[in-house]
């Protein structure tokens, strides 16, 4: 996805009155010493928590190799921690994605599909779409046999606020061609997926 349209894009200097705004609101005088800069913090760190709006994944997997000497079977990147937040609440969702694809013909850099998953968690999110958006882009734009995309993350909107459940992880999937078609396909993933770890991470 292209970034959005910032024609109206509020101002460093709204977004941080925003922010005093809401200092305000929570009981707090934003002209203390401790919260003087807080604004302009805030606003500094939200330009990196969002900075997926400035991505376009796409546009992340269109360098790809073929020289694979008839490489033909699972590609998994598996553990790629990940930050987003939750669209709700703009609490913080911290997870680890796993990304496999069966390739056709071509293979993209290892580092690219680490990014195509920053590029959409760093965006408000909610789990479900982030999981589709990853496999259904690698899958767009790489035109593989089949996309896996597993996601276990922590919700803070829940273990910090509301039902205060600490612990509690959840789990999707979007699993795409011959991972959603094949069983055999599918369990050779769950089994690699299920190896120890071979280094520290």
């Amino acid at each position: 996805m292209p970034p959005s349209d910032t024609s109206k894009r509020p101002t460093q200097a709204e977004a941080e009155q925003a922010v005093r705004t809401l200092l305000r609101w929570a009981g707090d005088n934003p002209d203390r010493e401790g919260l003087h800069d807080t604004p302009a913090r805030v606003a500094r760190a939200y330009t990196e928590f969002f900075c997926g709006y400035e991505i376009d994944p796409a546009a992340l997997l269109r360098r790809t190799f073929s020289e694979v000497e008839g490489y033909d079977e699972i590609v998994l990147l598996r553990d790629i921690r990940f930050e987003s937040h939750c669209e709700h609440h703009l609490a913080p969702i911290i997870g680890r994605a796993h990304v496999a694809y069966l390739p056709r013909q071509r293979v993209v850099g290892i580092s690219k599909l680490a990014r195509v998953v920053d590029a959409y968690a760093k965006r408000l999110q909610i789990q479900e779409r982030l999981t589709a958006q990853i496999a259904n882009t690698i899958n767009d734009e790489l035109e593989p046999h089949g996309v896996a995309v597993i996601i276990e993350s922590a919700h803070e909107c829940m273990t910090t606020r509301g039902v205060h459940k600490p612990g509690v992880s959840m789990v999707t999937s979007t699993m795409l061609g011959v991972f959603r078609e094949n069983s055999d396909t599918r369990r050779e993933l769950m089994a690699m997926l299920n190896r120890p770890a071979v280094c520290e991470y």
